[in-house]
């Protein structure tokens, strides 16, 4: 973490500390439960099956090397 970073951290928590808006507390505790929440569960059923399959094909060996995905997809990347 950069020192730039840290002095924001600690300048949130000095406001945070004297804050008394009870309706801006409450935006940030949601704010907060949803930077929580598992990725996974946003995911649609499509992505979650890719996932799932790219798992399984992991589990099986049914693995590619790097420099032979790169050459069938470098030119996305």
């Amino acid at each position: 973490m950069n020192i730039q970073t840290l002095n924001e951290k600690l300048e949130l928590i000095q406001w945070l500390s004297t804050l008394e808006d009870a309706s801006v507390i409450k935006k940030l505790m949601l704010l907060k439960k949803e930077e929580t929440k598992d990725w996974w569960n946003s995911l649609s059923e499509e992505e979650e099956k890719s996932i799932n399959e790219g798992i399984l094909q992991a589990d099986n060996n049914e693995l590619r090397p790097h420099s032979e995905v790169r050459k069938l997809y470098g030119k996305w990347l």
